[in-house]
């Protein structure tokens, strides 16, 4: 971390300069902006606005140009192999029932079933099952151990001949967990399973290279990898994006149309009815452009030392249990835990008086709570823009945290 300029980095965000004061470890509910981010968004509407693909004039066609060039540079980042197989939506949610409602009418029938790994964030659960009740189909959890783990051969057991889609994260974002999505894709495919992977833990914080991984579909938000919120992205195979019917309809996701026939356009305008978010995939691309310039292996680098320095500190706290993994380069950039005898609210509260920013409550993920039988939790999560002195702050008001509830200690 010596070589890491972290003042340099800071300074790339405003939101440091505004709260000098605040600790922030929350990001992995949403990052912090990133000024040139959002300062293209803002150019764009300053200077470029105009509707994207509806007008023939000057200005209209270099809206379009940006908005491709930023779907090549989201295409790019994550090795897709055109541009085409990347579709701008708000958010991984909207991405992830975007597939539970297009993919499955392609793939799922009645009795089929669709595997959700209990770690699974309710975006990641909650349309597979609305699907499944649509259809006549069934969800059926893939189980891992207490620590996170999904083991290839549980996979194996899991599957079954009507299994038709594996629906996981790459990162869980209460273990901090990496899975191993090409493993996991390799066995699914062998059995015939397409597989659905969420990044939007993981894109932010890894080198993702989707040909390499072989998922079929891949999913992230730009406000978790400092871009704007409200754009989204959603990768799949160009071959099964073609076979797929449109989300939406309405303006620009037609070919043609007459009054009772109707001819989509190619993909991926087909999955991009009305007016598009130009402003926030321009945003995003810009972030992307920061990332490619900071680059991964110095991305990584960092987030594991701050990981490891924060689980660490935490561990070794008393009465504090720390969920998932004792191994701290298995968190990268979370820390789930727990307190022996403070609900994770009062924590939260305990730290916000303090100038300390953290999540508390279940993360979106309920059933993987009950299923470790953890009502809830409290998340500190880091990105490379943390300091370890912030960590050092936050170590320092937990260990307040039970004499501040009345414990004596």
């Amino acid at each position: 971390m010596n070589d890491f300029d972290i003042q340099k980095i800071r300074q790339d965000f405003p939101f440091f300069a505004a709260h000098p004061e605040l600790v922030y470890l929350d990001s992995s509910a949403t990052s912090q902006r990133l000024a040139s981010s959002v300062r293209a968004a803002v150019n764009f509407y300053e200077n470029q606005n105009a509707s994207p693909f509806r007008g023939l004039y000057e200005l209209s066609v270099k809206a379009t140009e940006a908005y491709e060039e930023a779907r090549q540079t989201v295409a790019d980042f994550i090795h897709a192999k055109e541009a085409a197989e990347i579709v701008f939506t708000r958010n991984a949610s909207e991405s992830l029932n975007l597939l539970a409602y297009s993919l499955t009418q392609c793939v799922v029938s009645e009795g089929d079933e669709i595997l959700v790994g209990i770690t699974e964030h309710h975006s990641n659960m909650l349309p597979w099952r609305d699907a499944a009740k649509r259809l006549g189909a069934k969800v059926v959890y893939w189980e891992c151990d207490q620590e996170g783990y999904f083991s290839p051969e549980s996979l194996k057991q899991a599957l079954t001949p009507r299994t038709k889609i594996l629906a996981i994260t790459q990162m869980s974002n209460i273990f901090g967990r990496v899975n191993d999505i090409k493993a996991y894709a390799a066995i699914a495919h062998e059995n015939g399973t397409l597989i659905v992977a969420d990044g939007a833990q993981s894109v932010p914080h890894m080198a993702v290279n989707v040909q390499d991984l072989d998922t079929d579909f891949l999913v992230f938000s730009g406000h978790k990898m400092l871009a704007p919120m409200g754009i989204g992205v959603l990768y799949g195979k160009k071959a099964l994006l073609e076979q797929m019917p449109p989300f939406l309809s309405g303006g620009e996701m037609i070919d043609y149309v007459t009054r009772d026939r109707v001819i989509y356009a190619e993909v991926p305008h087909k999955f991009e009815a009305g007016t598009v978010n130009a402003g926030g995939a321009i945003a995003l691309a810009e972030a992307i452009r920061y990332y490619n310039e900071l680059g991964f292996e110095t991305i990584e680098n960092r987030e594991a030392a701050l990981t490891h320095y924060m689980a660490e500190k935490i561990m070794a706290l008393p009465h504090f249990t720390v969920i998932g993994s004792q191994k701290p380069e298995e968190h990268n950039g979370i820390v789930t835990f727990k307190i022996d005898g403070v609900h994770p609210h009062d924590i939260s509260e305990i730290l916000s008086g303090e100038g300390i920013a953290i999540r508390a409550g279940h993360h979106c993920a309920q059933p993987l709570h009950q299923f470790l039988g953890v009502p809830s939790s409290t998340r500190a999560s880091l990105m490379f823009y943390n300091t370890t002195e912030e960590i050092d702050r936050l170590v320092e008001v937990l260990r307040t945290v039970r004499k501040v509830m009345g414990y004596g200690e």
